[in-house]
This record gives C-alpha cells, sequence and structure tokens, in this order.
C-alpha cells in the first residue's frame, strides 16, 4: 500500500491560526499517562518538553497524572497540598476510601501540577476491578502478566479520580482528559463506560501489535492489510494488552498518532483511522551567536577524542585530526532500530576507505543498553594508561618550563641538550613502555552476560570488525546509558551527540524517533529512514533534506541489501565531505531546529484538545465541517547555495585559487540564514478567550464498534460524540 496522502495534515502551515478563540477558564486539563515523574521511554520526553506550553496555555487548570513511585518522588517532585479546592476533596475522599493519592509540583520547565496514584496499595481491589472489567467490557487479564495488572489498577484509580472531580462539583467544568499509550487507555474505556461527562483523547505514540511484528522479521509494512490481528495478538500472548488499546481508540472522542506511518499502522491494526497526527517537538535553545553550536561541539569533540585515544592505546595508528564519530543510539532492539543495517553498512564502508587509501577513520558507536555484570578491565586499563601518559607528560613540561624560565631570567638562551635530564628520560621510557599492548582493542566496553548470543557481538564476529590496524573503521559497542558520573566516558548523552559527526537511525519500526531529531536541534546530520514518523516528516517540509544534513534511508521500496547499499553510500560521501563542508552542513542542519519547536507543533494537540470539546460539549464549543481545498503541504526549499559536495567544495588548506574564492560567493552563511528563517512562520500565540470556535475540517463519519474490544463505547455520553472525524486540515500559504 502506497504511503502517500492526499492533503498535507502536518504541515507547519497547514493549521489555521483559529479568529475566534477558545474560553478555557471553565475548563480542566487531566494528561494521563504511566510516564508522568516516571522515565520509561519516548512518551516520558513528550510530556517532559510539551509541559511548558501546555502549562502557559491552561495555567492552574492543567493537572498530569501518573504512577507514585518513591524513588522518582524524591529527585523529580515536590510534594504540596492541592490548590485547586475541588481536586483537595477528591484526593482527600480517596484517601479516606483506602488509596494513595500524592499531589505536587513536577520540577521540570513549566512546573504542571501532578496527580501521582500508588498502583500497588490498591492491590486488594484487582480481582474484583478484573471481574468489572470482564463483565462490562469483556476484556480478561491474565494474572501473570504484572504490566498489564498494572494498567488495570491505574486505570481504575485514574477514573475514579475523574469522576470524583466531576461529581464533586454542582456545576462541574468542562473536564478534558488525554490520555497516552495502553497503559493508561483502560482509564478511558471506562469513562465512557460509565459515561462520565468527561471529553477524551488517546494517542497512540506506537501500536503493540506493529512493534511485536516488526520486532518477529516480518514484511510488516507490504502486509498491513492482510494480518488477522486477533489472532497475531493471540499468538504473541498480547492479546488483553491489544484489546485495551482497540478499546480506546475506538472509544475516545479524538484519536492521534504520532506521525503519518504510524496513522496507517492504526488505521489497520486498531481498525480506527485517527483524527489527527501530533507530531512530536522538542523544546529548541536558540544560541544568540551561530558560531556557538559549533564551539561545543569542539568542545565535546575533544572529550571523546580523549576517551578514543584511551581506549586504542598501543594502536592509535590513525589520525584524530581525520577521525569521524558516528553512533546509533536507543533501546535495544537489533533489527527494529536497524543496527543489523547499520553494521553491514560499517563493513562494506572499511572495504571503500581500505580500496580507495582513504585517511579517514571511523569510530562506530553504539549506545544501546543490554544485560551487563560491570566494566571491561581492559577498557578502564586504556582510560588509566591515558591519564598516567597524561600526568607523566604534564610532570615533565613543568621541569622543562622551570629551566627554560630559569634560563631566560639570567639572559641567556637556554641550552635544549640539557632541558630534560636522564630521570626526564627514563620517566617517557617507562609511560612509552605501558602503553604497549599485545591484544586488539575492546569492541565492548563492558562484560556481557550473554555474550555468546548477543546480536551485536554476534554481528560483529560475522563481518569481521574487530578494530584491527587495517580496519578504517573500528567499532565501540557501550551497553548502558551514558552519565556525566561514568568512569569510563564521564559525558551525558547531550554532550556526546553534539561531539559526534553523524546519528545513524536506520530503523525499520521507529513511529516518531527522538535521537534524529535531537541531532537536529543540536546541528549533527543524521541518518533516518521512509518508515519513521521523523523521516517522513522531514521528507514532507524538506525539498532537498540531504542538503540540510537529513539523509533519509529508503527502507519502504528498497530490499534490505538495496537499503544497505544506499547507507553504505551515504556514508561514504560523508567521509569525502572536508572540514569546511561539514561544518557548513551542520550551520544547515540546526537552522531546521525551527520546525521541531514545541512552539510549533504544538498547535497539533491544540487542535486535538479543541475537537474533543467541542463534541463533548457541543452547547459550549462548536466546530462547522468544511470541505478541504486540494492544495499541497509547505515545502522546506533548497539552500540558497550549492549543497556542499566533494565536486563543489574547496580545499581545507588556507590557499585558494581565484576559482575556489568564486565558488566561495556562492555560500553566504547570513544570508542564506535568513532566507530560511522567512520560510518559517513565528510561533503562535495561544487561543484563550472566546466561547465558540470554528474548528477546520472535519467530516463526521459513524463509529463501528461491533466487537467485545469496544463494548464500552455503546454507552456514549452525547449522540454528537459518537460521530467521529476523519481530519484533513487546510494549507495556507503566506
Amino acid at each position: 500500500m502506497p504511503l502517500t496522502r492526499s492533503v498535507s495534515v502536518t504541515s507547519l502551515s497547514g493549521l489555521d491560526e483559529w479568529d475566534e478563540e477558545f474560553d478555557l477558564e471553565d475548563a480542566v486539563l487531566f494528561e494521563i499517562a504511566w510516564e508522568v515523574a516516571n522515565k520509561v521511554g519516548g512518551i516520558y520526553t513528550v510530556i517532559q518538553t510539551k509541559a511548558r506550553l501546555t502549562s502557559e496555555e491552561w495555567g492552574e487548570n492543567y493537572f498530569l497524572v501518573g504512577p507514585y513511585t518513591e524513588s522518582n518522588v524524591r529527585t523529580q517532585v515536590e510534594l504540596i497540598e492541592p490548590t485547586n479546592g475541588v481536586l483537595r476533596r477528591t484526593i482527600d475522599k480517596m484517601n479516606a476510601s483506602g488509596c494513595k493519592v500524592y499531589f505536587g509540583r513536577w520540577l521540570i520547565e513549566g512546573s504542571p501540577y501532578v496527580v501521582l496514584i500508588d498502583v500497588g496499595f490498591t492491590a486488594w481491589s484487582l480481582d474484583r476491578w478484573k471481574s468489572e472489567l470482564w463483565e462490562s467490557c469483556a476484556i480478561g487479564v491474565p494474572w501473570f502478566d504484572r504490566e498489564a495488572n498494572d494498567a488495570v489498577l491505574f486505570g481504575f484509580l485514574t477514573a475514579w479520580l475523574l469522576g470524583e472531580v466531576s461529581g464533586t462539583c454542582d456545576e462541574p467544568p468542562c473536564i478534558l482528559a488525554h490520555f497516552h499509550e495502553w497503559l493508561a487507555g483502560l482509564g478511558l474505556v471506562l469513562c465512557r463506560n460509565r459515561r462520565l461527562p468527561v471529553a477524551t483523547i488517546f494517542t497512540t505514540h506506537a501500536t503493540l501489535l506493529g512493534r511485536y511484528l516488526c520486532a518477529g522479521n516480518v514484511d510488516f509494512y507490504n502486509n498491513l492489510s492482510q494480518f488477522n490481528v486477533d489472532k497475531e495478538a493471540g499468538d504473541r500472548q498480547i492479546y488483553h494488552r491489544y484489546c485495551i488499546e482497540r478499546a480506546a481508540a475506538h472509544c475516545t472522542h479524538v484519536f492521534t498518532t504520532v506521525s503519518q506511518i504510524t496513522a496507517i499502522e492504526a488505521e489497520h491494526l486498531l481498525k480506527r483511522k485517527p483524527d489527527l497526527v501530533t507530531p512530536n517537538g522538542l523544546n529548541v535553545k536558540k544560541f544568540s551567536a551561530m558560531h556557538e553550536f559549533q564551539n561545543l561541539h569542539a568542545q565535546s569533540k575533544a572529550r571523546i577524542q580523549e576517551f578514543v585515544r584511551g581506549h586504542f592505546y598501543g594502536h592509535l595508528d590513525f589520525n584524530l585530526d581525520k577521525c569521524l564519530f558516528f553512533f546509533i543510539a536507543g533501546r535495544y532492539e537489533f533489527c527494529n532500530k536497524g543496527a543489523d543495517i547499520f553494521l553491514e553498512a560499517l563493513a562494506r564502508l572499511n572495504y571503500l576507505l581500505r580500496v580507495n587509501h582513504s585517511e579517514v577513520t571511523v569510530v562506530a558507536f553504539f549506545i544501546m543498553p543490554a544485560r551487563t555484570n560491570n566494566f571491561n578491565v581492559e577498557t578502564l586499563k586504556g582510560q588509566a594508561v591515558r591519564k598516567q601518559l597524561w600526568d607523566t607528560a604534564h610532570a615533565v613540561k613543568e621541569k622543562f618550563g622551570k629551566k627554560l624560565y630559569e634560563s631566560l631570567l639570567v639572559g641567556q638562551l637556554p641550552d635544549v641538550s640539557k632541558m630534560l635530564d636522564k630521570e626526564d628520560f627514563t620517566m617517557m621510557k617507562r609511560a612509552i613502555f605501558s602503553t604497549q599492548r599485545h591484544s586488539q582493542p575492546p569492541v565492548c566496553t563492558h562484560n556481557m552476560l550473554e555474550d555468546s548470543s548477543d546480536p551485536i557481538l554476534t554481528c560483529i564476529r560475522r563481518i569481521g570488525l574487530f578494530n584491527g590496524s587495517a580496519d578504517r573503521v573500528k567499532v565501540i559497542f557501550h551497553p548502558e546509558f551514558l552519565s556525566s558520573t561514568s568512569p569510563l566516558l564521564p559525558m551525558d548523552y547531550e554532550e556526546f551527540v553534539r561531539g559526534c559527526h553523524l546519528g545513524v537511525f536506520p530503523s525499520y519500526y521507529e513511529p516518531w524517533g527522538y535521537t534524529p531529531a535531537e541531532c537536529t536541534v543540536m546541528g549533527i546530520p543524521s541518518v533516518s529512514t521512509n518508515l519513521s514518523g521523523f523521516g517522513c516528516f522531514m521528507e514532507e517540509h524538506i525539498a532537498d533534506p540531504s542538503a540540510y544534513g537529513i539523509y533519509i534511508l529508503d527502507r519502504r521500496f528498497r530490499s534490505i541489501d538495496e537499503s544497505c547499499h544506499q547507507l553504505t553510500s551515504f556514508l561514504f560521501q560523508f567521509c569525502q565531505q572536508s572540514r569546511r563542508q561539514r561544518i557548513i552542513q551542520r550551520n544547515r542542519t540546526e537552522r531546521l531546529s525551527d520546525l521541531l519547536d514545541w512552539r510549533y507543533l504544538g498547535r497539533y494537540y491544540i487542535s486535538a484538545r479543541h475537537m474533543a470539546l467541542a463534541k463533548a460539549f457541543p452547547d459550549t464549543y462548536c466546530y462547522e465541517p468544511q470541505e478541504p481545498p486540494s492544495t499541497q503541504g509547505f515545502r522546506y526549499p533548497r539552500p540558497a547555495s550549492v549543497p556542499p559536495s566533494p565536486a563543489l567544495s574547496r580545499h581545507s588548506s588556507p590557499h585558494h585559487s581565484e576559482a575556489e574564492d568564486e565558488d566561495d560567493e556562492r555560500y553566504d552563511e547570513d544570508l542564506e540564514a535568513e532566507k530560511d528563517r522567512q520560510n518559517i512562520r513565528q510561533p503562535f500565540s495561544l487561543p484563550l478567550r472566546n466561547k465558540v470556535v470554528t474548528l477546520p475540517a472535519c467530516t463526521p463519519t459513524r463509529d463501528n464498534l461491533n466487537t467485545p474490544h469496544a463494548r464500552a463505547h455503546t454507552h456514549s455520553m452525547h449522540t454528537h460524540a459518537e460521530r467521529q472525524c476523519s481530519t484533513v486540515l487546510t494549507v495556507r500559504y503566506s
């Protein structure tokens, strides 16, 4: 099935700015997710970075709801008394009924209020609530699935909380509840089943079945319409989880996903087309001077070079000034994250660099947490040897400098042969002797618990990348998250990314992809795919992504071997760039960060919230469906200058020919940056006032809920709310 769209839904100019605004003073927003103040995966980043923008829009009427975890609360949350009278009475009543509910502020940007529920404290109600879930929704949860049991407890407690809030007020406010992922989705199903006056949004960041199917090495995207979803979920023993996810998708007023590729996946696996695509953003902090982020790159790169000096001690036979750092990071899913194709491309790149006698050396980092028991002794020894050499060099330098100072002080030129004595030479010889090494530098920095069956190490053994002296590609597998307190590589993830030259993320299954987005915001080029939400987003909005350092790998319409060949070509072309070309490309990449700012992408969440309020409370809020115009999405143009390529860029030597100076005139950094800035509209102002608003472009359809997974939807709150929207948003050109 072709991955095409008739009208751009996620174009930056695709959402009109409303002339009439919503009055949110009588509305309350609850955003519910398992990863509120509880880092598990990417949803934590979504909620954490979006909180500031949402707090600015909703003010004191915005509450995040998540699970209570003692270790996280100690470091991330300030517990306080509830400031809202209704919420205070609700929490007191729940605590008096045998629950433990906490209220506080999450110590992040925006300082949003959080309501944290201790699911373990109410585990005594699990069997009763499971019975109720079966009787009302025909969803059975097995006793051995601890994660699903937590989802049941969290869902019932969340529905209890929302029910108490709506029932405590004489004139209840318009309550809007936004649920993220299946772990929180059961609360949505129960709200609709109990007919609570709550507008609901359900956002799926990745479908459960999609992730399991892709991990099973199936041709997923070419067979989306052919899967027997019930059988596939049952075969993988996740049918109960799938039922919760599907019921939430069907029961909600507004269903959203994070990318168009996931929208197509959800339409086939969850059997409902999303109403809106809500891309994920980041809080972009712009530097006052353009060269500042380049300086940060140089500083972080120097720290990575120090680690490389220690790791390859005794075999440091390559020039670090001509060394490029590539990396892949994320959850350890060998095929889904594209580590398999990256390793194969590195083996081919190694061959190309060797046969072309290239002076470039590539060091490829794999930052993927795996099961380990400790650091590799040889790796720790390398850093100790490097530090010892550094201390020796400083000691000799101090003695040399002191003798030089004394000689100049008496007005004599120093005798160089007497500046270093025998003791100094002995000290240096001992240092050199300590660097002798009879084994190859290690590939893995830790001792793996399952070394023989580890996918990355097994693949490295097959392709033969053992960090030999003849290899132009070196591999370092770091099987744990980076930390500034690590004795091995003391850098946090952001510093490490800034110091690298290229991020490589050839994922087969990536609903959005925060890792390439973070690279873009920090001005680091990256490789993504047309099967990731980020890659599709960039392909849609940029006419020539590679000119801006966004390389889009085709994994949709090419075979594995063809995709690997294309990735090898990208990597080899990058290795051929001069230092100046890489600087130009980083400048262009950093300018794309505006595309990923929540100040722009947050408008899609605002649209979803307004749509849900209008569907649940038609007497207070309304929208008028209209036919979408047949227009195309916004496209970020190619750079004004010639894109960097080995054929057109000047040499790195300080002496240039007249022809090179003419070519240099074709690239004016300030002029090009100004032209790029003109293609991005200024951030929108948050709508906050009028009661009635006209939302853009909705076409009503009827729900189809004749399945046991969504029986809860039969008790709809309003006839008006039963209509679901297939939203296509209009494009406005400036």
